[in-house]
């Protein structure tokens, strides 16, 4: 990637954007909450399963990881058929994951690839083997953009979570600078009233881009880090353009959070409505 001024030339209007992620029964988070981002921002969504997921919005009651050669196949049976525009990558779950996701990008090298790093789930409970974190970090090196959230920035440093905005800061300019890729750095984790976010690229002391904006007062953020990356992923391949897309999904998913309460879904950390915007189009098609 060439950090400050990312872009393809090759979007496309609808672009073909593969998830590999686990599942989410309640359709909040991972491959279900990617496949509804990808849709209502304008892509085709393609999914991959990683793992099979029993949780709700109230937590993670078991995991189901299918062997390798099973993930393989599915990769393959998209590939082999289907033109990839981008790649979401987020769950992986196992080092045998890892390995058979790292070799199909070096087989197929899609253009733009974003991986969350997903190690913990919103509502709790770990979603990464502790023996595959090493691989993780070698895979986040294929990457165009790796957005963790303050948890797993720190894990992937092997340091404590960051307690202030500079701190985070830090921790993203480091790992940016030890993977090589750019970073989105989020700080909707730390304590206050503001909720900024940043995208380092190595070797940069200053970010590329930085906004932040008021905390949004919802209990519904289930998915959000899911839902934010694949909104980015989507967003890039049609534009061609890094900063921007961020920008873009980011005003997405504040609209998600501000209407997420809107949908009544769970008794815990309700998932955010990835379709809100699409209310003023569909009182047009029933006429009210």
């Amino acid at each position: 990637m060439s950090s400050t001024t990312w872009s393809t030339t090759s979007t496309r209007a609808v672009p073909r954007v593969l998830s590999i992620a686990g599942t989410d029964p309640t359709g909040g988070a991972g491959l279900h909450a990617d496949l509804k981002t990808i849709s209502v921002l304008g892509g085709y969504g393609m999914g991959a399963v990683t793992a099979v997921i029993a949780q709700n919005t109230c937590g993670v009651r078991s995991i189901h990881t299918p062997p390798p050669e099973v993930l393989r196949d599915q990769l393959l049976a998209v590939s082999d058929d289907v033109v990839v525009d981008a790649v979401k990558i987020g769950m992986l779950g196992s080092a045998g994951a890892v390995e058979v996701v790292g070799q199909w990008l070096q087989e197929q090298k899609p253009p733009l690839c974003v991986i969350d790093p997903v190690m913990v789930a919103t509502a709790g409970g770990t979603l990464l083997e502790s023996e595959a974190l090493g691989a993780v970090l070698e895979l986040l090196g294929s990457a165009d953009l790796v957005t963790p959230n303050l948890t797993e920035l720190a894990s992937l440093l092997d340091r404590a979570p960051a307690q202030d905005w500079p701190e985070a800061l830090e921790q993203g300019r480091r790992l940016a600078d030890q993977l090589g890729v750019a970073v989105l750095v989020k700080g909707g984790h730390l304590p206050g009233e503001r909720t900024p976010d940043a995208l380092v690229a190595p070797g940069q002391e200053e970010p590329v881009a930085q906004w932040d904006a008021a905390r949004i007062d919802t209990s519904c953020t289930h998915g959000t880090g899911c839902s934010l990356s694949s909104a980015i992923a989507v967003l890039a391949a049609r534009s061609g353009r890094l900063p921007e897309s961020v920008e873009a999904a980011r005003g997405w998913l504040r609209g998600a959070l501000e209407h997420a309460e809107e949908l009544e879904v769970g008794r815990g950390s309700g998932p955010v409505h990835h379709g809100h915007h699409l209310a003023p189009a569909l009182r047009g098609m029933l006429g009210a």
